[in-house]
């Protein structure tokens, strides 16, 4: 199908909100206090970031910029609840998560984040609408329901037509459409956009970095982590990390 011929995406509904939750709430949604990793590369130890300390709010919109071994990458593997190795303190969503077994970070990341990854992360076996349901089936949801859940999403993302299709039978920006809605059916507290538009022509990038703004405007937290100046002008805020460390202090 042509790019002129493919039907926009839906406009996006509100995430459904969390009971007490406000976009300008006091209390952050995510809280970094001190948060320091160091790696060991031929013995010798390579700080990669050095007592960070950042706050992000429900329902804003924010990119992490920096660039190639700024501690960017880190920075993501600890948000997202995927490193458990780390100096520092880790409040996520009112809860400390610092010092969590890899079990229990593993259920509240099922639970809790969308990621959206530049290279998307779908099965190729599965049809889209399996791969975005695979969420909500690990987190213990019904089969039918979490098909109805995960074909609501694809549906809002303009893919209502290629449910059963393979993510080798869709264009690139397709492939990354069906990743977002996977992200969001488990309707997370959070999204974290990995480098998002990393493998999209110019066009199909600006589609995308509009969708996640659509869906911030309806009251997502939204973090985008690039390196890319156009994709963190899209950011109502921009956290710069360089050498491990931000600019400003608590961000």
């Amino acid at each position: 199908m042509s790019r002129a011929a493919m039907p926009s995406p839906q406009r996006l509904p509100a995430l459904a909100p969390l009971p007490g939750e406000r976009a300008d709430a006091a209390t952050p949604l995510i809280s970094l206090r001190g948060i320091a990793k160091t790696y060991q590369r031929d013995g010798a130890p390579v700080p990669a970031l050095r007592g960070v300390d950042v706050d992000i709010h429900a329902g804003e919109l924010t990119a992490i910029m920096g660039r190639s071994g700024s501690g960017k990458s880190t920075l993501l593997h600890i948000l997202g609840l995927l490193d458990a190795e780390y100096e520092g303190r880790y409040v996520f969503d009112g809860e400390l998560v610092s010092g969590l077994s890899p079990d229990q970070l593993s259920r509240r990341r099922n639970r809790k984040i969308g990621f959206v990854f530049q290279q998307f992360h779908l099965l190729p076996q599965l049809t889209i609408l399996e791969n975005a349901a695979l969420p909500a089936l690990y987190a213990g949801g019904r089969p039918r329901q979490c098909r109805a859940a995960a074909r609501a999403r694809l549906e809002q993302m303009g893919l209502g037509h290629r449910l059963d299709h393979r993510p080798g039978e869709l264009s690139i920006g397709q492939r990354q459409r069906a990743a977002i809605a996977r992200a969001l059916v488990n309707e997370p507290r959070l999204i974290l956009a990995d480098e998002p538009t990393g493998a999209l022509d110019s066009a199909t990038a600006m589609e995308i970095l509009s969708l996640l703004r659509e869906l911030h405007r309806g009251g997502a937290t939204v973090v985008l982590v690039t390196h890319d100046p156009e994709v963190g002008g899209a950011a109502e805020r921009i956290i710069h990390i360089r050498d491990g460390t931000t600019d400003d202090g608590v961000a």
